[in-house]
């Protein structure tokens, strides 16, 4: 018990963690750029959708967690946010690469063009925001902000660079890494030197690079950019709901895992099969779908069982969404729940 709660709070500091740096980017670049890079966005919606798609297809979540920061700041459209979600398949991705390299492939390319035209035609049918957006800072830009001002080394400054600077520190040590249960099946490796290119290592090298760029950026921003964008708007605004939204989903899901026995479910029909794979994907957190990444790897489930777990499910990329806008959220999965079954059931009859 004690070692699946260290589990939950690890899981949940990582995710607050990589939020939070990506939001705080995400402000850098739009305050440094004077909004154009958030008009840029909101402008080019089928550009949304299609950089929305790839930011998916990466291996892990921080592409999804990009486009949620994004969309919860009203920067992409949920067509965008749909997109995303179909693409991703979370942390499972660096399995399925490790367990059939080819089929995984084939599998993200299939998932990335499916997201395209799923993403395109909600945005046609929703030309306007579908869903108000919960964030009123819309990452604005001051007047502030067009001139540098004055930098002080407050505790504001200090309590930041010293947390990003544990955060760094416990992800440069493998605190946060998580262990995938593959046993008994062959896993071939890709090497590029020393580096395992399917591996979750060189992920935690650009999050390594990531938040040493934010650390500057506290260190080196003037005191409105940090009070104002930093501070007020990311830590005070976002960080303390999301870590708590996704501390307690995390923690039913473990006692929902712990009481059901999500393999045992699965029978000889394939129908119903995808319906539980598409159902399986709806939970937020990487996980419950290597039940079927495995089972199709040992050749006990077909490809649109797996395909249809991999459109529903998109590892912990939507926890921050949850916590920043239920109603997207619970509309999203509804989306990418249909679209599951509807592409599961169409392999299955083609």
């Amino acid at each position: 018990m004690l070692e699946q709660l260290a589990g939950i709070i690890s899981s949940s500091v990582m995710i607050t963690g990589l939020v939070i740096v990506m939001m705080m980017m995400i402000e850098c670049f739009n305050v440094r750029s004077q909004g154009r890079f958030a008009d840029f966005m909101r402008r080019r919606g089928p550009l949304q959708v299609i950089i929305a798609a790839l930011l998916g297809t990466v291996p892990g979540c921080m592409g999804g967690f990009a486009v949620v920061s994004l969309y919860t700041h009203g920067i992409m459209s949920f067509g965008a946010l749909v997109a995303m979600m179909i693409a991703s398949s979370g942390d499972e991705s660096f399995v399925m690469l490790a367990m059939m390299p080819r089929t995984a492939c084939c599998l993200m390319l299939g998932l990335t063009v499916l997201a395209i035209a799923v993403g395109t035609t909600v945005d046609l049918i929703h030309r306007k925001p579908a869903i108000a957006n919960q964030c009123e800072e819309n990452y604005a830009v001051h007047t502030q902000d067009i001139t540098r001002g004055s930098r002080h080394f407050g505790w504001k400054r200090i309590l930041l660079a010293f947390g990003i600077l544990i955060f760094l520190t416990a992800l440069c040590l493998g605190i946060f890494e998580e262990e995938h249960s593959t046993a008994g099946i062959a896993q071939p490796e890709y090497f590029l030197g020393s580096i395992n290119l399917l591996s979750e290592d060189w992920m935690n090298i650009m999050f390594a690079v990531f938040g040493l760029l934010v650390l500057i950026l506290v260190l080196s921003a003037d005191d409105h950019f940090l009070e104002e964008h930093l501070w007020h708007h990311v830590v005070c605004h976002h960080l303390l709901k999301i870590f708590l939204w996704t501390a307690g989903t995390l923690t039913i899901i473990a006692l929902l895992m712990h009481f059901v026995n999500i393999s045992t479910w699965v029978n000889e029909n394939v129908m119903i099969m995808i319906l539980l794979a598409a159902a399986v994907g709806i939970i937020p957190q990487s996980g419950p779908h290597l039940v079927f990444v495995t089972m199709f790897a040992s050749g006990i489930i077909p490809l649109p069982v797996l395909a249809a777990s991999c459109i529903s499910q998109d590892g912990h990329a939507a926890l921050p969404l949850l916590a920043e806008d239920r109603k997207s959220f619970i509309i999203a999965k509804a989306v990418n729940f249909v679209i599951a079954v509807i592409a599961g059931i169409s392999l299955t009859i083609f």
